[in-house]
């Protein structure tokens, strides 16, 4: 039998684990809304950032489109084509990385004009002028970019060539649109996740935050949104694929490990080539090595269009 003090005792242990499962339950929940949302910038918030790192004057004088394309269940994208000065029927459609918008894909407008296509960037859903709603990694965004690609065919009937080109989850989302077998004559992959669950134990790791809770964090996902961190692989979207692609990753990439490019090259087949730029971080391949970077994707092309 307890004494008085015993189950005194008792009470307060139990209360203290009450307590912590309860706050381990709050935390659960909020990390997950963040892996989800994040904070997103404005047009403007992100037009700063970008003239911070590089001349974006560039960009003003283009002749530009605004339009609205239905993405995947209906959900409105907000689409820019940046026309080429020089008249050309090749296009590419250029998706940015998580958290960010269309102003984010700006940094390799001037290749691919110099390499004679037109850009259509857009931003995807819940970023920039898109209705708010949370993050999927590439489940809906994959979706959205087929829907984006029958309508570009579509809209510019006259398309001689039309690629993809992403950044980060725009890589990963470039990927998962294979899956739905577009018609595409190439893509190119800047820094690319192979799946989310290693990305997230990668952020982790930097946040020094414990991996015992990417677990946690996947059930939190799945109470708020439905979803499993553990469905979104994008390089399941690889089997079966046949567009050429081009891997591009920083060597020194801090928040998607570099391994992530070998691995969906390894797993790719046909036309492809990986590349490493050394001394970038993520998302920083263009602007640590512009001219190496130009040379790989103008290389590339050419390998594609002679094969």
């Amino acid at each position: 039998m307890l004494t008085r003090t015993g189950g005194k005792r008792m009470r307060t242990l139990l209360a203290f684990v009450v307590i912590l499962v309860v706050l381990l339950c709050v935390v659960t929940l909020v990390i997950a809304h963040i892996v989800m949302n994040g904070k997103r910038p404005t047009l403007k918030e992100a037009w700063e950032w970008q003239s911070a790192r590089y001349d974006t004057s560039f960009y003003e004088g283009l002749q530009k489109t605004d339009y609205l394309v239905a993405g995947h269940d209906g959900y409105q994208l907000h689409v820019q084509l940046v026309q080429n000065p020089n008249p050309t029927d090749r296009y590419v459609i250029l998706t940015h990385a998580n958290t960010d918008n269309h102003i984010g894909s700006l940094k390799y407008v001037p290749m691919y004009l110099e390499l004679g296509y037109n850009c259509v960037l857009y931003d995807m859903r819940g970023h920039g002028e898109g209705e708010p709603t949370f993050c999927t990694y590439g489940i809906l965004e994959g979706k959205d970019l087929a829907e984006l690609i029958k309508d570009t065919r579509e809209r510019y009937p006259d398309i001689a060539e039309l690629g993809l080109h992403g950044e980060s989850l725009g890589a990963s989302t470039t990927i998962e649109a294979l899956a739905y077998k577009p018609d595409v004559d190439f893509a190119v992959s800047d820094c690319a996740f192979a799946d989310v669950e290693s990305a997230i134990r990668q952020k982790f790791k930097t946040m020094h935050l414990p991996e015992f809770l990417v677990p946690l964090v996947n059930v939190g996902v799945r109470v708020l949104y439905g979803y499993s961190i553990y469905d979104m692989r994008p390089i399941e979207a690889l089997d079966g694929n046949s567009v050429p692609i081009l891997f591009v990753h920083g060597e020194k990439d801090a928040t998607v490990p570099p391994q992530s490019a070998s691995e969906l090259y390894e797993r790719a087949k046909g036309t492809r080539e990986l590349h490493y730029v050394a001394g970038a971080d993520h998302a920083e391949s263009v602007l640590v090595a512009p001219k190496e970077y130009r040379e790989f994707v103008a290389s590339f092309l050419e390998t594609v269009r002679s094969s």
